[in-house]
């Protein structure tokens, strides 16, 4: 995964909508990120499976942003 692809993929979780991280269940809230890096940056095959691996990595993260942002 390129450098500007994993900021863009940080910078949608900054981004995102607290309810939509911490709602969508792990499977569903893999594939909204993914496809919202879709949008932006063209992707084959290997780096889209390789930024959903990421990203099921980091969920536990991704949602404990999500909850301090909630609160603070």
């Amino acid at each position: 995964m390129t450098p500007k692809v994993m900021r863009q993929l940080w910078s949608v979780v900054e981004t995102a909508q607290t309810k939509t991280l911490l709602q969508l269940d792990d499977a569903s809230l893999v594939q909204w990120l993914v496809k919202q890096i879709k949008t932006q940056a063209l992707l084959d095959c290997y780096e889209s499976d390789f930024l959903s691996d990421y990203v099921k990595s980091r969920l536990a993260l991704i949602r404990d942003l999500a909850q301090e942002r909630q609160y603070s």
